[in-house]
């Protein structure tokens, strides 16, 4: 695995990446691990209970997994896939609104599939706390969904998050805003 991992892993450019690139896609697959049940924030978009059999993309789950079972799924999916070469924590809820199951989960697969990418898909509420966790950790590739960065469009997005308390309004709103740039900022910086 490590050759084909390799060119994906040397530049850490969504290049190759199979989340980000076509040419990607038909050379690496990608598996999404959904080991964090709980989310800090609330889209009118989202019902993190809806599942279709028809439905695969990040955060959509028929199961949750605990990180045990994650890091086992994964290896056993590595060696049926010999070209797996992302593993992702992706939903339901917001990764690092479940910082415990996903660093446990990203400390195993480190060390039982050093060579595998590790990457997260995130809200970006509680980004600035972990972002340098997030890099101890290996984690080459981060997903934030930012909706806005206006917080009169994200009082219409967002009815509530919870930071340090439950958030309302255009409070709600400007707090998600900084907290999801400030994080992209720092991880930029770190070269992620």
């Amino acid at each position: 695995m490590e050759s084909i991992t390799q060119p994906l892993a040397a530049g850490k450019s969504p290049a190759l990446h199979p989340c980000y690139s076509p040419e990607g896609h038909k050379h690496f697959a990608r598996l999404h691990l959904p080991v964090a049940p709980t989310c800090n924030i609330q889209c009118h978009y989202c019902n993190r209970k809806y599942h279709c059999s028809n439905e695969s993309r990040p955060g959509v789950v028929s199961e949750l997994l605990t990180p045990e079972q994650a890091v086992r799924k994964a290896l056993a999916v590595g060696a049926t896939i010999p070209h797996l070469a992302v593993i992702g924590i992706a939903g339901p809820g917001d990764p690092l609104a479940n910082p415990e199951l996903v660093f446990a989960t990203l400390r195993e697969l480190r060390a039982q599939a050093p060579d595998l990418l590790l990457c997260l898909s995130t809200n970006g509420l509680a980004l600035p706390e972990y972002a340098e966790r997030l890099v101890e950790h290996g984690i080459n590739h981060v997903t934030i969904t930012i909706n806005c960065i206006d917080p009169d469009i994200g009082v219409q997005i967002y009815p509530w998050i919870r930071w340090k308390r439950r958030l309302r309004g255009r409070e709600a709103a400007e707090t998600l805003i900084a907290q999801q740039l400030l994080g992209l900022d720092m991880l930029v910086a770190r070269g992620v």
